[in-house]
C-alpha cells in the first residue's frame, strides 16, 4: 500500500520567476496542481477519473528563489465526503523550508453529464485508507 503522503519533485523553469527574483505567486497554483494530479494518479491509477478543483487556500510562508532549482510538493488526504475530497499540500524547498501550505477541495466529476458525482466505492476505499490526521506530525 502506498504511504499516505505522496510527493513529487518539480524542477523550476526560468519562466516561473518574476521581476523580484522569486517564483511568481501564480506558479504556486501550478506546482500544487502537479502535486494533486500525481497524488490522484498514484492513488487511483488514472488521470482521467474525473475530478475538478472547487477550492484552494494557500498560505505563502517563504519565497522560492530560482537558485533553489526544484521544489517538492507533498500531498495528503484530510477528509473524504460524499462527492468531495479535501487535500492538504505543502511546497518545500531543497533546504527543507516550507514555502507554502495549501488546502484544496476536489469534487468527483461525471465527464459525460458534466456534473458532480458520488465518489465510487473503490475510490472511497483507497482514499479513506490514506486519510491522515492533520495534527499528527508523523503523517508527513
Amino acid at each position: 500500500m502506498a504511504p499516505p503522503t505522496g510527493s513529487i519533485d518539480i524542477t523550476l523553469r526560468s519562466t516561473d520567476i518574476d521581476q523580484l527574483g522569486h517564483v511568481n505567486q501564480a506558479v504556486y497554483h501550478q506546482l500544487l496542481e502537479e502535486g494533486r494530479v500525481r497524488y490522484m494518479v498514484d492513488r487511483l491509477g488514472a488521470a482521467d477519473t474525473g475530478w475538478v478543483l472547487a477550492r484552494t487556500e494557500i498560505d505563502h510562508r517563504s519565497e522560492i528563489r530560482y537558485r533553489d532549482a526544484q521544489v517538492r510538493v507533498e500531498t495528503r488526504v484530510l477528509a473524504v465526503g460524499r462527492s468531495s475530497l479535501r487535500l492538504a499540500a505543502r511546497i518545500v524547498t531543497p533546504s527543507g523550508t516550507v514555502a507554502a501550505e495549501a488546502v484544496s477541495v476536489l469534487v468527483a466529476f461525471d465527464l459525460e453529464r458534466r456534473a458532480s458525482r458520488a465518489i465510487g466505492d473503490e475510490e472511497r476505499r483507497v482514499l479513506e485508507a490514506a486519510v491522515v490526521d492533520p495534527a499528527d506530525p508523523s503523517a508527513s
